[in-house]
């Protein structure tokens, strides 16, 4: 039975068969599209699925998680070599910014600052002290092993710093919120009850595809919450420094006043950088902290943004916090016309949340 493939960029929709290789229909019709192992091992093929539903026209055969991260395959990119056809399908390049890799590392570390940023959340400053160097994209992750000996401890945390000032000054900066697990089953309350400066601290990595897109040319919309600041912070603060030429809306949820922290810095930006903007939005508001200075908005970050942003057009989205908030915030910038490729986030989920996930799967 014939199928329809449609490839951005090439005028005529390509006639195959069903169970044909996207690959070999793509060649066959002549279009110009990148390819070499043709086993799943390289990722030179890597395409996207322009429409998400198309999931289920396809079946894909075995390939290399090297080739292509489960990230990746999460946000509708596929191997266009190890994909067949079952269905019409519609796929386009992948663009070149989200194929990025940086060496794979393990660190040897050790703690040069704890600094207590809220209530609830510790900033940790790690010196590399060996299996440098590490090169990352701002915004992404490494995982970090504080308890010694501990690996089924270790986390994910995101850097708070840049890339730039990570190799310049060889530190890793991150912010660990404590979740109230028991000390036996939670990095962050080993970090906030134990660790010590001068402590050593394993971290692997980098990790994440929710990394600065330094070639978008548009407006940038920034959504945070909780500690998903920290990834926040270091694509804000690294887009400014290499002089992004569109604005640069930023907006942090927190619970309550007590919760909110890093302003001063913000500060800093808005005044060196008349393209950025930031606002506060409290989702359990003190009521005498209404009024301050920039004023606090009440209620959930992503109604607020719902409300300010009728048109979405051109921008690029990056969202990073606590997952009830990422996937509303991600329901609400499609739900406005936003392209997923657009949509870069990063839900924060703690080892209860990943207990909770992991029970209803094996239910």
């Amino acid at each position: 039975m014939a199928i329809t493939i449609h490839y951005d960029g090439f005028p005529e929709p390509i006639i195959a068969n069903e169970g044909d290789l996207i690959l070999d229909a793509l060649m066959l019709a002549g279009v110009p599209v990148p390819y070499s192992c043709q086993l799943g091992n390289c990722g030179t093929c890597k395409c996207e699925l322009v429409d998400l539903e198309d999931d289920s026209n396809i079946m894909e055969l075995e390939y290399s998680e090297y080739a292509l991260t489960p990230e990746q395959r999460a946000k509708g990119v596929i191997l266009a070599c190890r994909t067949q056809a079952w269905g019409d399908v519609h796929v386009r390049p992948v663009d070149e910014e989200d194929l990025i890799v940086h060496p794979s590392r393990i660190l040897r570390c050790s703690v040069t600052k704890l600094e207590a940023l809220t209530h609830d959340i510790t900033g940790v400053t790690l010196r590399i002290d060996g299996g440098g160097p590490m090169t990352f994209s701002a915004g992404q992750y490494c995982s970090v092993e504080f308890v010694p000996g501990a690996s089924a401890l270790a986390r994910d945390y995101s850097m708070a710093n840049t890339p730039i000032t990570a190799a310049r000054d060889n530190l890793l900066e991150f912010q660990i919120r404590a979740t109230g697990a028991p000390l036996a089953q939670s990095a962050a309350t080993y970090v906030a009850q134990q660790l010590k400066i001068g402590d050593a601290v394993r971290v692997s990595g980098p990790l994440g595809t929710s990394y600065l897109r330094e070639k978008h040319g548009g407006p940038m919309l920034c959504i945070a919450g909780g500690s998903g600041l920290a990834p926040i912070e270091s694509i804000i603060t690294t887009a400014l420094e290499n002089l992004f030429a569109y604005h640069i809306y930023l907006y942090i949820g927190m619970r309550t006043e007590r919760d909110v922290y890093h302003l001063d810095k913000f500060d800093a930006l808005a005044k060196k950088y008349p393209l950025f903007s930031y606002e506060v939005v409290l989702s359990e508001g003190d009521e005498s902290k209404i009024g301050t200075s920039p004023p606090r908005r009440k209620g959930f970050v992503t109604a607020a943004v719902a409300e300010d942003f009728p048109d979405i057009q051109g921008m690029k989205a990056y969202l990073a916090g606590p997952p009830v908030m990422v996937e509303a915030g991600t329901k609400m910038l499609l739900g406005k016309g936003m392209e997923q490729r657009d949509i870069h986030a990063d839900a924060f989920y703690t080892a209860q949340d990943k207990a909770r996930n992991l029970a209803k799967e094996t239910a």
